[in-house]
């Protein structure tokens, strides 16, 4: 491939400034996604005692949301090339705010769980949107890495939001309404971002003549359940039978739905999933890539929950704040790395892959080695982290979506989105068997409580670690990438 020269800033098209609140109103999408999923992890102990609620229903508060996220991205993901990326953005995000409202009001853990169900399927909606609405929106390579750059800034915010604004919505008690604040809080908001995604966002174009694949969906749906919701919930039931015999389940379900994709693909049949997507290398890399980033990120991110709170003795609040310098560290990564010219961008992030895999093996030297072990200690480690997550995941997103067609963005986005799903359930699973076995054979040998955690946590940032290499790795296998590639 032939590199051609990247235009002079004075030669590139200026972009009108309602693009840039357009984009301002498509990040609240992504961000109150994810803040959702850190706040309600903070106000856990609360709803349980709030509703009486038992621990498997507390639970399936936290996983019920995730698996619904999960199961229907890919269907929310096509539903934009059918409908209109827009449209559908504008109908999750009202989905999505309704649904926090019937959260917020849930007079039992039952109804509770119900209405994070419906709030995840609009999530699943709303989120793959965000990703095609920047692609065809801001087509000058520039301008694009810069939206993508902003994503990731988003991205980081909410998760520092999250667990920050959870301790002190939960620790006020406003109006003696105890956790449900945290819901509700998505309901202003959701509610301006809704009127003013009309008028700010741009409208696209859609496919004529296509229709929502039913048995696709239906099959999508059944195989990602039997994938995913084993490895949400099975390391907590001590992996009984039902468990493995889901896992055992997805595999031919899932090589039932790839032929069945297949097959509608080469009759051009409106399938869910355009297999021909996989035609494309750097696409292919990259689903890959965000299934192992993923297992690397959130399972991280448990065990050093798990460190702080249980191990060390913190509050929520006080272990979001200890987390938040990487978050910082990551946002002002996201914003330099959208800085970078398309043929360096290889480079940006085979250097985000070994700064996070030196970031996630410090964090485990640092939790064997420190004694007595505080969560101050690690901050340095975590920075660094957040650094390497910072310069890989928006050059990632826009690197694996620029060169895919207009027509089929929704249904890339959706399974770009799904694997990084995946990739979190796999992660937490892996790591969840790996922190507790580490755990009890610590305390088996007479380690104290914060020992034995500490060592626990050293081992899940090991694993971490080494996923980081099999990325930098994988990076490696990326076409390289030209100057317009975008």
């Amino acid at each position: 491939m032939t590199d051609v020269p990247y235009p002079a800033a004075a030669a590139r098209p200026a972009i009108p400034a309602r693009l840039w609140l357009g984009l301002a109103v498509m990040l609240i999408g992504p961000f109150m996604t994810v803040m959702d999923v850190m706040i309600v992890n903070v106000a856990i102990p609360g709803i349980r005692r709030g509703l009486g609620a038992s621990f498997a229903e507390v639970e399936l508060v936290v996983a019920g949301y995730g698996l619904a996220y999960a199961v229907a991205l890919i269907t929310g993901g096509r539903l934009g090339d059918l409908f209109g990326r827009r449209r559908m953005f504008i109908a999750g995000l009202a989905g999505f705010t309704v649904t926090s409202a019937c959260c917020g009001l849930a007079p039992t853990a039952e109804t509770l769980i119900l209405a994070r169900l419906l709030q995840g399927g609009a999530a699943a909606v709303l989120f793959p949107q965000v990703f095609a609405l920047i692609r065809v929106t801001f087509v000058e390579p520039r301008a694009r890495a810069t939206a993508f750059a902003a994503l990731g800034v988003v991205l980081g915010l909410a998760s520092i939001t999250g667990q920050v604004l959870g301790g002190v919505l939960v620790a006020a008690d406003l109006w003696a309404l105890g956790w449900r604040p945290i819901f509700l809080v998505n309901i202003p908001i959701g509610l301006l971002a809704t009127l003013a995604a009309a008028r700010l966002i741009p409208a696209d174009e859609v496919s004529a003549g296509q229709r929502l694949d039913g048995a696709g969906v239906a099959l999508s749906a059944l195989g990602l359940g039997l994938l995913l919701y084993p490895l949400i919930e099975g390391r907590e039931a001590g992996w009984p039978a039902w468990s493995l015999a889901m896992l055992g389940a997805a595999v031919p379900v899932l090589a039932v739905f790839a032929r069945h994709q297949h097959r509608k693909s080469r009759r051009q049949a409106s399938p869910l999933l355009q297999t021909r997507l996989f035609r494309d290398r750097t696409f292919t890399i990259g689903v890959l890539l965000a299934l192992v980033f993923y297992s690397t990120l959130n399972s991280l991110y448990l065990a050093f929950a798990f460190l702080a709170q249980s191990g060390l003795g913190r509050s929520p609040l006080a272990a979001g704040l200890a987390f938040s310098p990487a978050g910082i560290v990551f946002m002002a990564a996201s914003i330099a790395a959208g800085r970078i010219a398309p043929e360096r961008r290889r480079m940006v992030l085979a250097a985000g892959a070994a700064i996070s895999a030196a970031g996630q093996f410090a964090a485990a030297v640092t939790a064997l080695l420190a004694v007595p072990l505080q969560v101050e200690d690690l901050i340095p480690a975590l920075m660094l982290l957040g650094l390497g997550q910072g310069l890989l995941l928006t050059p990632l997103l826009n690197t694996v979506l620029g060169g895919i067609r207009d027509g089929d963005i929704g249904s890339a986005s959706g399974m770009l989105s799904t694997m990084q799903q995946v990739g979190g359930a796999f992660g937490v699973a892996v790591v969840g068997i790996l922190f507790a076995a580490v755990l009890d054979r610590a305390r088996a040998a007479g380690a104290g409580e914060a020992v034995a955690y500490a060592r626990a946590f050293a081992a899940a940032a090991g694993f971490g670690g080494l996923g980081s290499l099999v990325t930098l790795g994988l990076l490696f296998a990326l076409p390289q990438i030209a100057p317009r590639g975008g």
